[in-house]
């Protein structure tokens, strides 16, 4: 099949994988821009920490920090809690950014969680060049945010409905995330543990530790527990892998010619 190499190619077959994350995006980011505007700070500061910053719980965050007394520790300490979980999605992405070069590091940069969903779930199609297509993605997705806080700086006084949870609309793609790639695994009642292993393991173990930790410090035990699961059960849910390390126990025989 034809290589289609361009950018061009890889936005059109990607786009539609990140309507989702428009539609969560658009509508956080408006309410982050009217917040922040709201708050007293200038129109440019909404756009460039949602450009530079681009973490939006963060950002969140950072209308409070940035209004209470100047305190640069607690403002790290917070920023690491805050993304501690992208420690467990670089790991998983290693194998998929390995060898693209400095395209590496702007998509580093701007996995965030919607991105990093759509990139570890998404196939790209056949004849997309893949690098270009996760490019294509993760600036998709960083625009969506910048955008969204853009419209919510400009025209945020003229809103006048109630903007209360909206915020849930990110909590809603998630789902739907997680609905279509369980439909994708399959949906045969009989197979279901068998074909569900890691979608179980997530739930179950964010279930285990949102009981344990309760509900403002769960997600980083849950990661945890959800990694070190999936790490165990790698030979079950990848027999490639189960293969590479037989075969390496395995020892070679080699033929003696003299």
């Amino acid at each position: 099949m034809e290589q289609k190499h361009g950018y061009a190619a890889a936005f059109k077959a990607v786009f539609r994988y990140t309507i989702p994350v428009l539609a969560g995006y658009v509508f956080l980011g408006i309410t982050y821009g009217i917040l922040m505007r709201t708050s007293g700070y200038p129109a440019w500061l909404p756009v460039v920490t949602a450009l530079i910053i681009y973490t939006g719980s963060m950002e969140f965050l950072l209308v409070g920090i940035l209004a209470s007394a100047f305190n640069p520790a607690a403002a790290f300490a917070t920023a690491i809690m805050v993304g501690a979980r992208h420690l467990f999605y670089g790991i998983s992405l290693l194998g998929t950014y390995r060898d693209m070069g400095p395209k590496k590091f702007y998509l580093i940069y701007t996995t965030s969680d919607e991105t990093f969903s759509i990139v570890y779930t998404t196939p790209i199609p056949d004849g997309i060049d893949k690098d270009k297509a996760y490019l294509a993605i993760s600036f998709l997705d960083q625009m969506y945010w910048v955008a969204g806080a853009l419209i919510g700086t400009l025209f945020g006084g003229l809103i006048t409905f109630d903007t209360t949870g909206l915020d849930f609309v990110m909590t809603a793609m998630f789902v739907v995330i997680l609905l279509s790639q369980w439909v994708e695994d399959g949906t045969a009642l009989k197979t279901m543990l068998k074909d569900h292993i890691s979608e179980l393991v997530g739930i179950f173990g964010s279930l285990l530790c949102l009981i344990v930790f309760g509900p403002d410090h769960f997600i980083i035990p849950a990661m945890i527990v959800i990694f070190v699961a999936l790490t165990l059960l790698r030979p079950v849910l990848d027999p490639e892998f189960q293969q590479n390390q037989h075969k390496q126990k395995t020892p070679q025989v080699k033929e003696d010619n003299a």
